[in-house]
């Protein structure tokens, strides 16, 4: 998202000037994986992200599903990707939260072997639908922690999105601290506008010593749109550490 403007692997190398630690993306699809990877060695960056497809959601899509977040896994693995993020899909009419609560847990218990075998970690990602994402099912982090600890597997985690949880929940620092075991990534962005920290609400200073003071370990990904120039945005983000 910082990058935009470029070319893909550009960003990539843009990223690494400009002192990221890593480099992550979406749909791994109708990308060039291996200019991908020839930019992130370039970069000296390792890829720890992307995103698995599938619709979770509906039952009679969950075959279809599990290939299609195997494959990605396979995906992931190859680019030597820690993290697969998994997005669950849209409310589906007609069937009860319930039915499509199960049915995202026995998705996720069918891919987790797989995930655990290949060495990857399947992040679940709650996304607000009062701006972003409308129809979509899975919003709040207590459901994603109660989706997370049914599976039970050490390769399926939650997915942690800061600015889409302060859309819907607010309550940053203790629900991060309340939950960070089962948390596996980080994304950041502030509110409004999904711009780089500091242009909005959140006081990004005080969220991110709390992430560090709750013994989190893993990544956290810049997944905003800047107001200014990329390099700037970044820098600014990066002098909150």
């Amino acid at each position: 998202m910082v990058y935009d403007d470029d070319s893909f692997p550009d960003r990539i190398r843009r990223a690494g000037d400009a002192g990221a630690d890593a480099i992550e993306f979406w749909d791994w699809r109708e990308k060039d994986l291996d200019a991908i990877r020839t930019a992130a060695a370039d970069a000296d960056v390792p890829i720890v992200g992307c995103t698995a497809g599938g619709v979770l959601t509906d039952p009679e899509a969950a075959d279809e599903t599990v290939e299609t977040i195997r494959e990605s896994i396979e995906t992931a693995a190859d680019l030597d990707c820690p993290s697969l993020i998994v997005t669950t899909g849209p409310d589906q009419d007609g069937l009860s939260r319930e039915r499509q609560h199960a049915n995202i847990v026995d998705v996720l218990r069918r891919v987790a072997d797989d995930a655990e075998e290949a060495g990857v970690t399947l992040v679940v990602e709650p996304l607000n639908t009062a701006v972003n994402h409308p129809g979509y099912f899975l919003t709040d982090t207590v459901e994603g922690v109660d989706i997370v600890e049914a599976v039970d597997s050490p390769n399926v985690k939650l997915l942690y999105d800061v600015y889409h949880q302060q859309v819907t929940e607010g309550n940053l620092v203790d629900t991060i601290t309340d939950h960070v075991d089962h948390i596996g990534h980080i994304h950041i962005a502030d509110v409004p506008g999904r711009h780089e920290p500091g242009t909005g609400e959140i006081n990004y200073e005080n969220v991110l010593t709390a992430i560090d003071d709750a013994g989190y370990d893993g990544y956290v990904g810049c997944e905003f749109s800047p107001t200014v120039d990329g390099d700037e945005a970044l820098n600014s983000t990066f002098a909150l550490d």
